[in-house]
């Protein structure tokens, strides 16, 4: 991993993974929507890593400054190795059931923004024919639950759209990385309760790093126990989950 494009840089499992990545050997470009906290993670990694750094500002939702930022990352970083993609908003969902403005907005967020960072930089790598794409989703996705079924609509139209996606691109020599974290120690989760299942997110930066090295194109749970996890939570009748609180 050479030269990375980190966008949401400033979420809690993107700063993890670029402290993994910053050296005095890669270049890294980094994209947020908060200049202050942008600046304040480059010039951190800089100090303490000698790491070449450039960045980006961008709000997600403004689709028309998406062919920009690609063009401003290709413009620093040359040949792009790896691209991950790594925000979102957890919403509450009883607000989403009450306000359907609220709703919209957020899976307009969580899907419409994703998938449009997808498509360029899709063609980006397909261009290259080489590169890894990495996109954080979420196990939600995998099964709707009443508990947050509005997050989880839009990590799971996002696992679909990465399927065909990686489908597209296989030819080309471009991997495609779904990673699909279970509950994480972030700002995000921080009004759940903890559990044992919770991880920290420099265990999940460690398990894309691996992925990524290993040259893998599909869908990976981290950790990886949430594989089994899911398989089960899938493999329940509808007429018995049903009658779950999940």
């Amino acid at each position: 991993m050479k030269n990375i494009l980190i966008i949401g840089a400033t979420s809690a499992i993107s700063k993890a993974f670029a402290e993994r990545v910053s050296t005095i050997d890669n270049k890294l470009f980094f994209v947020a929507r908060d200049n202050k906290k942008i600046n304040a993670l480059k010039n951190d990694l800089v100090i303490r890593h000698s790491a070449k750094i450039e960045t980006f500002i961008l709000d997600v939702n403004n689709i028309d400054k998406i062919s920009e930022m690609y063009s401003a990352a290709k413009f620093f970083l040359g040949n792009i190795d790896t691209i991950l993609i790594s925000y979102g908003t957890l919403p509450n969902q009883t607000e989403c059931e009450n306000d359907i403005e609220f709703a919209v907005s957020e899976f307009k967020t969580n899907t419409i923004g994703t998938i449009g960072l997808c498509l360029k930089a899709g063609n980006v790598l397909q261009e290259q024919k080489s590169g890894t794409l990495v996109v954080i989703t979420s196990v939600a996705g995998d099964r709707g639950r009443q508990s947050n079924y509005l997050y989880g609509s839009a990590k799971g139209a996002v696992n679909i759209f990465l399927q065909g996606l990686r489908n597209r691109l296989t030819k080309f020599g471009v991997k495609v990385l779904t990673v699909k974290p279970g509950f994480v120690d972030t700002p995000m989760t921080a009004h759940l309760p903890q559990n044992p299942l919770f991880s920290s997110p420099e265990l999940i930066a460690k398990g894309i790093v691996k992925a990524i090295n290993k040259k893998k194109s599909r869908e990976i749970y981290l950790p990886g126990y949430w594989r089994i996890i899911m398989f089960i939570i899938k493999a329940v009748p509808g007429k018995i989950f049903n009658k779950l609180s999940l």
